[in-house]
């Protein structure tokens, strides 16, 4: 992975910053696949939805969000769900909240190393070893054009992510 050092040292990834490239495996309609953001940059933008675990109600909402409202991004901008779960246990969950038709990705090994790298890792308690629930908005450029982290049991507004790509 490229960028992980100097991004975790310095907090959140801005607006501005390049994203740090990543590889993760990943699930899309419960298929287990591969996710490359430089492979997907070369395609469209890129809403990265980094949620705290699997089985919260709040993370379900959320990816269930994104999924009813894929039509108003898909096929300029693909989300990207990522939490330190392992792809094990996310293909038990998205069944369960599913089907998700846009990656769902796992951080689990090594562990939180892309939440490391966009400066959300929870090193703390309470819910240390998670990501925090943070939304990156990456264009195609491979800068990132939005970020914001919410509480834990915070919603991120779908409206939000759509807005900050409009504008940029």
């Amino acid at each position: 992975m490229r960028g992980v050092s100097s991004a975790s040292q310095r907090g959140v990834l801005l607006p501005g910053e390049t994203a740090p490239d990543f590889d993760l495996p990943a699930l899309v309609a419960g298929v287990k696949k591969r996710f490359q953001l430089h492979e997907q940059l070369e395609k469209s933008d890129v809403v990265l939805a980094f949620y705290p675990l699997n089985w919260e109600t709040v993370s379900a909402r959320q990816m269930a969000g994104y999924q009813a409202e894929r039509g108003r991004f898909f096929p300029q901008v693909e989300v990207v769900g990522i939490s330190v779960d392992s792809i094990m246990n996310t293909t038990v969950w998205e069944r369960d909240i599913g089907p998700l038709e846009f990656p769902l990705c796992s951080d689990f090994w090594p562990h939180g190393e892309v939440s490391r790298a966009y400066g959300v890792f929870r090193e703390q308690p309470p819910a240390a070893g998670a990501s925090e629930r943070a939304v990156f908005v990456i264009g195609r450029s491979g800068r990132v054009v939005f970020s914001h982290v919410y509480g834990v049991q915070d919603l991120p507004p779908v409206p939000e992510a759509l807005e900050a790509l409009r504008n940029r």
